[in-house]
């Protein structure tokens, strides 16, 4: 069991700084639900789908998955500064504040879990109960993703009109460490 939280938190801290990026840039209580939520039902799956899929998928996968992962994050962050500068430039938000794109939420959500195909996989072979791993997994990921929204919260009160520009740059920032390997 103590192996299984171990991964999960691993697994929990790129949900973390993801979610540190969206709390600076300002996280109402719907979106704190959401982003909660999201990232859990990803952690928590992608386990059960690399199970499902079997060793030959996820070795095919291999690296790939973690490029792939990074490469979507670096880009939900690039977006988002493309977003804050231009609503910048207009004077005006481009969403009410606190409020989080749906799509972009589940592209995240996606990015980061997409190296958790490989670990489904790997609970299997240790005979893991894989609805327990699912639970803890998931568990570990909501409470990471709102410790993460709160700090950034508290980042982005101290950031200001800047918030969504500092959220864009820990998302990518989040990407390139996952890309290296370091999350």
């Amino acid at each position: 069991m103590l192996a299984l939280v171990l991964v999960a938190l691993s697994l929990g801290l790129s949900n973390f700084a993801a979610a540190i990026g969206f709390g600076v840039a300002g996280a109402d209580a719907t979106t704190r639900v959401r982003v909660g939520v999201v990232f859990g039902i990803f952690e928590a799956g992608m386990p059960i789908l690399g199970l499902a899929l079997g060793d030959s998928l996820v070795s095919t996968l291999g690296h790939a998955a973690r490029w792939a992962g990074a490469g979507l994050l670096i880009a939900t962050g690039a977006y988002g500064l493309l977003q804050a500068l231009r609503a910048g430039a207009a004077g005006a938000a481009g969403s009410p504040e606190g409020q989080l794109p749906l799509t972009r939420l589940l592209v995240t959500g996606l990015a980061l879990s997409i190296d958790n195909l490989a670990v489904g996989f790997a609970l299997g072979t240790y005979h893991v109960s894989l609805a327990l791993a699912a639970v803890v997994i998931g568990a570990v990921s909501v409470v990471m993703s709102l410790a993460g929204l709160e700090l950034g919260g508290r980042i982005g009160l101290r950031a200001g009109p800047r918030g969504e520009l500092l959220g864009g740059l820990v998302l990518i920032g989040v990407g390139v460490a996952i890309g290296i390997g370091v999350v």
